[in-house]
């Protein structure tokens, strides 16, 4: 099976999982929403069932309290002793008992058909009939704090309800059974308790959700099937098209990637940019796509580079830049010998070959170069125009282009100069290309060309690298401290120079570790400069360091500076900046 074939498994197989996720969010988002509405329908079920009480015991309380008959079911409360007059006889001699609000509402709580479970509860009991339990004791509590109802879900003889604890407010009618108590008026005199069983709203609920269900079990069907067929077609047309293409070309590209990432990033740049000059150009849907693929191999010939010249993050010296034009016959030979890529062997063979015979390797002039190549020369010049490198600063986009400009009939054909100034005028030039190292590879890249073996610190090379970018717009490095060894010649002398070597991985290592986001850079062998994107703490500087010479004929000087009085002429004489 194709790389290309397995993506495309691995795409329509992680479509599959997320079509799958989407479709049991959506049932999940539905049951979650159907499950809180049923906590809402319950808890609105209470707050009805606890407004229809209230009201009914508001009207008992307007009315000072009812007489009702003595019979079993209400005989007289005795509870409201306390109350003259509690027992009555009418004109008719039936003898009748006073209801009051508590009393009528517990009744009318006994007699009714309510689907809840209603109670009057309180902390201060006149009847210990309505005694709370341990859940309506903590929701008195919540309510003598909040004034306002408290509900929650709770599970009581194996089956969920929601319960409601509302306050009951003490009112002027309340003091005449409760004001004994030592109630007054406003006091939360406790509340009334109700619990909603939640199963019939959980069966409703199922109900609700079966449709939806089924419709989801549907839907999920048709987007496999959907995936399944599309999977099917788009591996047909792969096999048929692209199998050689795709087992070889990116093969060869994941070389270069893997030796040099920034190298790989500029081949996919300029074939891009190879794309968009041959469509300015006019060029046929063939030469496109042959440019394209020569483009993303152009430098595939750089495998056979050594690596101390490809990875130098700095200037090539004659003899570097002589080895590395090789690179051009070596991709030549490489890809010449595959029938496959014969046709993209010469266009990347001649693409550093220049209009007026200037260029390498064969020395090839005007229209005798091959169009592409051309194209590709343009391309792939305006991508190293346009990028960061250690020892050169970018162009933006308008300074490309006119360097472009300038170099027409000189170092390109002037018809691809013309169609690369419109071609190329609006696309995006990204500021993060560049050869400052991201991913472990670059970083030790970096570090063997950079860092200094013994203290790990960075040396003077990367020094002048940074000032040449303090102007940057992103720059972020603003202050300096320099730390200057004194009298360490005679140390060495005395101690010996590893006893020295140690000294210096002690200072190194102390400044690494108290300032890890800040720059550490060892000079002239036995002094240090820290960088800093913020103010540097002097003191904290002198006191990390002053215990490591205690005892020896080394002592220290310290400088802060801004960063921005470094220039090239006090690099130039380094002891101007101690």
């Amino acid at each position: 099976m194709s790389q290309q074939i397995r993506i495309l498994t691995k795409i329509i197989t992680y479509l599959g999982i997320v079509w799958s996720l989407v479709i049991l969010l959506f049932l999940a988002n539905n049951i979650w929403i159907k499950y809180n509405d049923t906590h809402e329908a319950a808890l609105n079920e209470a707050k009805l069932s606890v407004k229809k009480d209230l009201a009914f015991r508001t009207w008992i309380a307007s009315h000072g309290g009812i007489y009702v008959p003595i019979t079993k079911k209400t005989p007289p409360s005795p509870y409201l002793s306390h109350i003259k007059n509690r027992n009555v006889k009418t004109t008719d001699n039936n003898d009748l008992t006073l209801m009051n609000p508590a009393y009528a509402l517990s009744q009318l709580m006994k007699d009714s058909s309510y689907k809840s479970k209603n109670k009057i509860t309180s902390t201060v009991l006149l009847n210990p009939q309505n005694a709370p339990d341990k859940w309506e004791n903590k929701a008195l509590h919540i309510i003598e704090k909040t004034r306002k109802l408290y509900s929650e879900k709770q599970n009581m003889d194996n089956e969920d309800y929601i319960r409601a604890l509302n306050p009951l407010v003490t009112k002027e009618s309340c003091l005449k059974c409760h004001g004994f108590q030592g109630y007054k008026v406003g006091d939360i005199r406790g509340g009334v308790s109700v619990s909603v069983a939640l199963e019939p709203y959980y069966k409703k609920a199922i109900e609700d959700i079966r449709p939806i269900l089924i419709e989801l079990i549907i839907l999920w069907l048709l987007g496999m099937m959907g995936l399944l067929f599309s999977h099917k077609r788009l591996k047909v047309y792969i096999d048929d098209k692209i199998r050689s293409y795709e087992e070889n070309i990116y093969a060869l590209v994941d070389m270069i990637e893997e030796r040099d990432s920034y190298t790989a990033g500029h081949s996919k740049r300029v074939a891009k940019y190879c794309v968009l000059i041959a469509q300015e150009m006019g060029s046929n849907e063939d030469d496109v796509d042959l440019l394209r693929r020569a483009a993303m191999l152009h430098d595939i010939g750089k495998i056979s580079t050594p690596d101390s010249i490809l990875l130098k993050p700095g200037r090539l010296n004659e003899l570097e830049h002589n080895i590395i034009k090789e690179h051009v016959d070596s991709g030549y030979e490489l890809l010449k010998k595959i029938d496959f890529y014969s046709d993209l062997a010469e266009i990347m063979r001649h693409h550093h070959e220049h209009y007026d015979g200037s260029g390498y390797p064969a020395r090839l002039k005007g229209e005798s170069i091959p169009i592409l190549s051309q194209i590709m020369s343009v391309a792939d010049s305006f991508d190293a125009m346009t990028t960061n490198r250690i020892y050169k600063g970018r162009m933006d986009l308008k300074a490309a282009l006119q360097e472009i400009q300038d170099l027409s009939a000189k170092q390109f054909h002037p018809k691809i100069a013309y169609a690369t100034l419109s071609a190329l005028a609006n696309v995006t030039i990204h500021n993060d290309i560049n050869q400052v190292p991201k991913t472990r590879l670059e970083k030790e890249r970096f570090s063997y060309f950079y860092k200094d073996h013994l203290t790990q610190a960075y040396n003077f090379e990367y020094l002048k690298f940074i000032l040449s970018k303090k102007d940057d717009e992103a720059f972020l490095y603003q202050k300096i401290v320099t730390i200057s060894l004194h009298n360490f010649s005679d140390f060495n002398k005395n101690f010996s120079w590893e006893e020295g070597d140690s000294k210096l991985l002690e200072v190194a290592k102390v400044l690494l570790s108290t300032f890890p986001h800040d720059l550490l850079f060892r000079v002239q062998g036995d002094d240090f400069i820290l960088i800093s994107r913020n103010s540097l703490e002097l003191q904290k500087v002198q006191d990390v360091l002053k215990d490591i010479f205690v005892d020896t004929p080394i002592s220290l000087s310290y400088k802060e500076m801004d960063f921005n009085v470094l220039t090239d002429n006090t690099l130039k004489n380094v002891k101007t900046i101690f």
